[in-house]
């Protein structure tokens, strides 16, 4: 006789077996707190210019070295739901802002770590959560007065690196003059008069060997690939785009011929060679000079495109098909056509380069406007590169933000150093138990200063008694020095600004995500679908 079991009582004995269940404060509340509260400390070591960096390497064994956030979360894949939504909130901060997920991570993690002690004390989570949101509104309040610095010009260079380099200086700590320059040319060459700034114009091409100073900016685009045929050079270029094979034509259907005589043989591949010829020869009567082909070139095709002196460029990806025909004004066609006077698109020098023993292939645009600027950057690593382009990413994100809302705060853990004073205070003005986590919450904006300072191996208990005392007597610009033992300096005589847009999305989304997490009392997990077992790693053996 079977014996019957009876299920769990309570809520899981509706799920189906398998399912796990956590309810109240101690199983999810400080459960979620405690994960959270993990995830941001691995984050935190990574902060600021003397971060440490993290090597990630994902689930396709692609590995990467890197301390920037948005690039862990992105590649690490994270299971813990509470984490999770930490995750979304920086996600959103990336795409918001494109800098600053650090920041939204870091101050998460704060918030809830310092909620922790409230919950133990005996405050409710719903109270903390409603706290934080009052601390919130006052610090978007104060933020505005802490501008110290406003772009007038958005096309004057000088003023723009000033801006860029922080940002840049976080990732790349001793190369921020030099990439920050680079950055700010490249972004001013292509910002338009009336529209908004793309992002996606500044594009990156990474050529191995050689150092991080033999970067350059070439106006236009750069691809790494040979071109087809035997020339290699066009001046005062045109140029035809097309997205199909560059080939004879393939017929649809299969038909049958019947040949009788070897002229009828001869005959029927000539007609065939000679009506491509007159399509390539047609192309060239336009005046080309370049054909570009998303595809394919056939022998018999470059045989003509050699004969008629053209120079061919294959390009495999659409992408790169698209941004090329919006940098040379053309327009791509779909089928082996001669293309019209509107369609054909022009560039000053095409050519084939070598850097390094990387051939690339180089559109310049000399004489008019340039639509799309590209950072050729050199290195000796791959990884490096990738670190650099990020910190590129990081500038042109910062310039973009700059062209939207000019403002600046204070960098150097000033500002939060200055939202914790003043929080402080007026944590004093409220009465019940909000207070408590206002006070919390600007113990969780100290979190900044601290990291700055133990991430650059200074004594940060030192540091920050010193920043916040210089707070309290009206310094507001006080922030880490990373430099000299001083261990204290005025960020604005040092140009370390943070963009006032990320701060302002940074504060938000993460006492969003800090606010979601506490408001949750139960977590229930589903059990998983059935399907085929994950596959084992390699070298376990299940026999043995």
């Amino acid at each position: 006789m079977a014996l019957h079991v009876p299920k769990a009582p309570g809520f899981a004995q509706m799920l189906k077996d398998g399912a796990r269940y956590y309810s109240g404060l101690e199983e999810a509340v400080v459960r979620n707190i405690k994960a959270c509260k993990e995830f941001a400390q691995s984050v935190k070591t990574a902060y600021g210019p003397n971060g440490m960096n993290k090597m990630v390497i994902n689930h396709i064994e692609k590995q990467f070295v890197t301390s920037d956030a948005a690039t862990i979360i992105r590649e690490l894949d994270v299971e813990h739901p509470a984490a999770k939504l930490m995750i979304l909130a920086s996600e959103m901060q990336d795409a918001e802002v494109g800098d600053g997920t650090n920041l939204v991570i870091i101050l998460a993690g704060a918030l809830l770590e310092c909620s922790e002690e409230l919950i133990r004390l005996g405050v409710t989570p719903t109270e903390i959560a409603e706290g934080y949101e009052k601390a919130l509104d006052k610090c978007l309040e104060i933020l505005p007065k802490l501008e110290c610095y406003k772009v007038k010009d958005s096309r004057n260079l000088s003023e723009v690196t000033k801006c860029i380099k922080s940002s840049i200086m976080s990732k790349q700590y001793g190369n921020e003059d030099f990439i920050g320059e680079l950055v700010a040319k490249a972004c001013i060459s292509i910002l338009p008069e009336k529209t908004t700034f793309n992002v996606d114009n500044v594009r990156v091409c990474k050529v191995l060997g050689s150092g991080l100073h033999s970067s350059q900016i070439v106006q236009g685009m750069v691809f790494k690939r040979q071109v087809q045929g035997e020339i290699t050079k066009a001046e005062k270029a045109k140029i035809v785009v097309y997205s199909c094979p560059v080939d004879t034509l393939q017929t649809e259907t299969k038909g049958t011929v019947l040949i009788k005589s070897a002229d009828e043989l001869m005959n029927f591949s000539r007609g065939e060679e000679n009506l491509l010829e007159l399509q390539i020869k047609a192309i060239a009567d336009t005046g080309a000079k370049v054909i570009v082909a998303g595809a394919k070139f056939g022998d018999m095709a470059l045989h003509f495109i050699h004969k008629y002196g053209l120079m061919a460029i294959q390009l495999n990806s659409k992408f790169d098909l698209r941004r090329l025909s919006k940098t040379v004004d053309a327009t791509v066609l779909p089928r082996l056509i001669a293309p019209t006077a509107q369609e054909l698109g022009y560039c000053d020098i095409v050519c084939l380069e070598e850097l390094g023993d990387t051939p690339i292939v180089v559109f310049k645009l000399e004489s008019k406007e340039s639509r799309i600027a590209t950072i050729v950057v050199r290195g000796a690593t791959d990884n490096y590169m990738d670190d650099i382009e990020r910190a590129i990413d990081d500038g042109v994100n910062t310039f973009k933000g700059l062209t939207r809302d000019p403002r600046f705060v204070a960098g150097a853990g000033a500002t939060e150093a200055e939202l914790a004073v003043q929080l402080l205070k007026y944590a004093d003005t409220l009465p019940g138990l909000e207070q408590y986590a206002v006070r919390k919450f600007a113990t969780a904006l100290e979190t900044f200063p601290k990291a700055l300072a133990d991430n650059s191996g200074l004594r940060y208990q030192n540091v920050l008694e010193k920043i916040l005392d210089a707070h309290q007597n009206g310094n507001k610009n006080a922030g880490v020095d990373i430099e000299t033992e001083n261990a204290i300096c005025d960020a604005v005589e040092r140009n370390i600004l943070d963009l006032y847009q990320a701060k302002h999305w940074g504060l938000k989304y993460a006492v969003n995500a800090a606010a979601t997490v506490l408001r949750v009392d139960q977590i229930i997990m589903a059990k998983r679908a059935g399907g085929p077992k994950p596959r084992q790693a390699a070298g376990s053996d299940d026999e043995s």
